[in-house]
């Protein structure tokens, strides 16, 4: 027992030594190829085992025939591990070169594409990931793209309608001064009407531009939407009996959300002016409202008689207004979009499909726990 621990210490020494040697090696060659590093591996492998075998010959006093079979052996065992580390780091290296190269096209072009021969399988991990990322890029691109198309048609729309009334103001304004007027105080009406008008876009920038900054706080409280709907029936009752519009929607189900009642009011304001703007004299407006699953759907059906397939996608886009037909005579395209904001804020969805005569504006909101 006593001489098998012997062997074991001196073997030990050995290959520790040379051990010890390999990982400043490594150490020292960190920074070159992977290949090298393999057959640094390799070379300490099989060392480790002839100096370990050699203290061991040295301790037992073997012949100096033994040693040189001993010592022919490893050498052969070291020179087959050598040329297959070589060739498997020659291989790594290859498929190595080729990632780099499609990872460097993916710089250049914004697009990757996988090299096709296999490689091992953190490389093919690696290929996989990068493509996945290239294709959220491509999206994000997308969007970036649609939204800057969105932005620039929203200056030029704002630009448009804040020139219109602005201009009315200007020619009632030297009208007055001017003394040429024979009813003043209906140029005094239509002046408060525009600036109104005015007002309640400023408003609706500064609301979306809360929106798209991250800045709405919102104070969410338990409510009904019995009570929620009723507020923005009441509401919109005005311009829906002006445009000969009837409401339907007394008889929405109390179900309970917990949502920050004046943003949802708004939101419902928005949807509600929107349906009656484009809803002809006689024709009617419901809201709607029903529990699935673990969610809440509020909606608004107008009869409009539909959106294009081909606009429904850009309905909530910023400063889309559609054909002329559904142009708002004072809108600047923004309700839509605040009302996608507010309601993505309460962690909710808002979407759009065309029914029978109309659309359907859809809210679905998370229903509260318990």
């Amino acid at each position: 027992m006593r001489d098998l621990l012997l062997i074991a210490l001196y073997a030990f020494l050995g290959a520790g030594a040379v051990g010890l040697l390999g990982a400043l090696a490594l150490r020292i060659l960190r920074r070159r190829s992977v290949a090298v590093s393999l057959a640094v591996v390799a070379a300490v492998a099989v060392s480790a085992m002839l100096a370990g075998t050699l203290a061991v010959a040295w301790a037992m006093f073997l012949s100096s025939h033994d040693l040189a079979v001993v010592t022919m052996v490893v050498a052969m065992a070291a020179a087959v591990s050598l040329a297959t580390a070589l060739l498997l780091g020659r291989q790594v290296v290859r498929r190595c070169r080729e990632l780099l190269g499609a990872a460097r096209c993916f710089g250049e072009r914004g697009t990757f594409t996988a090299p096709l021969v296999p490689a091992p399988a953190e490389l093919a991990a690696l290929s996989d990931e990068l493509s996945r990322t290239s294709e959220r890029l491509a999206a994000s691109r997308g969007r970036e793209r649609a939204l800057e198309t969105s932005r620039r048609e929203l200056v030029a729309w704002i630009s448009h309608d804040l020139r219109t009334p602005l201009a009315g103001l200007r020619a009632m304004a030297e009208a007055l001064e001017d003394g040429v007027v024979a009813d003043p105080a209906r140029y005094h009406r239509q002046m408060c009407t525009e600036v109104d008008r005015l007002n309640s876009m400023v408003g609706d920038l500064f609301e979306l531009s809360r929106i798209h900054a991250g800045a709405l706080s919102l104070s969410p409280a338990r409510m009904s939407l019995h009570d929620l709907v009723g507020d923005a029936l009441a509401g919109a009752d005005a311009l829906a009996r002006e445009h000969g519009v009837r409401l339907a929607g007394e008889d929405v189900v109390p179900l309970p959300v917990e949502v920050d009642g004046k943003e949802m009011t708004r939101v419902l304001s928005n949807l509600l002016v929107n349906a009656i703007r484009h809803t002809p004299a006689d024709g009617t407006v419901a809201i709607a409202a029903e529990r699935r699953a673990d969610s809440v759907v509020l909606s608004v059906t107008d009869a409009c008689g539909g959106i294009p397939e081909e606009d429904l996608p850009r309905v909530f886009d910023t400063g889309w207004r559609g054909t002329a037909a559904r142009t708002p005579p004072s809108g600047a395209g923004l309700g839509l979009a605040i009302v996608r904001g507010i309601v993505e804020a309460h962690a909710g969805r808002a979407d759009v499909r065309n029914v029978s005569g109309g659309c359907r504006f859809e809210l679905t909101l998370p229903a509260p726990a318990g």
